[in-house]
């Protein structure tokens, strides 16, 4: 493990929902799972900034790939376990089927987009660097992936990730940042370009 994935674990440590939900994941029987997304990032500025671990948190974004069952109802299965599991903790647990976001992205954000092929491939186009970071843990040990690195997570930095750009790109990613410098003001917020 490299000294910044290190420091993210330690952080992620201190979250009990965080870390309630990276240790009993695995007994859902996902496969390529992560936990990702705004919940990392978001804890990452909780710890740096003095607040409780689940301040600002609307959600826990938990994703998975199973390219064999792209139904919803397949995808519900795992929602409604996860629901159970988790049905204490401060915000939802939101379980996602990437195999399945290429039948709703065009209709959700007016772009037609290949089905991925795993859920790395997934967490990389997402919206911001610090969102692409997916943690998961493995027989004991924590496994991430942050296809931009953990610099900008680490050091509180908000820049666009502009793999896949849609026509509303820019107006979900100034609306996120938006809410963000409102609850977490000392976050490097970069310039859509």
């Amino acid at each position: 493990m490299s000294e910044n994935e290190q420091k993210l674990e330690n952080i992620l440590r201190n979250s009990p929902a965080i870390w309630e939900i990276l240790e009993k994941a695995s007994s859902l029987g996902l496969s390529n799972w992560y936990l990702s997304a705004g919940c990392i990032a978001q804890t990452v500025w909780n710890d740096k900034q003095g607040h409780e671990p689940h301040y600002g948190i609307r959600d826990y974004d938990l994703v998975y790939y199973d390219a064999s069952d792209t139904s919803y109802e397949g995808e519900d299965v795992y929602i409604q376990m996860g629901a159970k599991l988790f049905a204490h903790l401060p915000a939802p647990v939101e379980i996602r089927n990437q195999a399945r976001v290429h039948l709703w992205f065009e209709k959700r954000f007016g772009k037609k987009i290949a089905p991925y092929t795993s859920s790395e491939e997934a967490i990389g186009s997402w919206a911001t660097t610090v969102t692409s970071v997916g943690v998961r843990r493995e027989k004991g040990e924590t496994k991430i992936f942050a296809p931009n690195g953990l610099g900008d997570l680490l050091n509180m930095t908000v820049r666009p990730n502009k793999k896949i750009v849609t026509k509303d790109s820019r107006d979900v990613y100034l609306g996120s940042v938006k809410r963000w410098r409102g609850l977490w003001p000392n976050v490097n917020i970069l310039p859509w370009k």
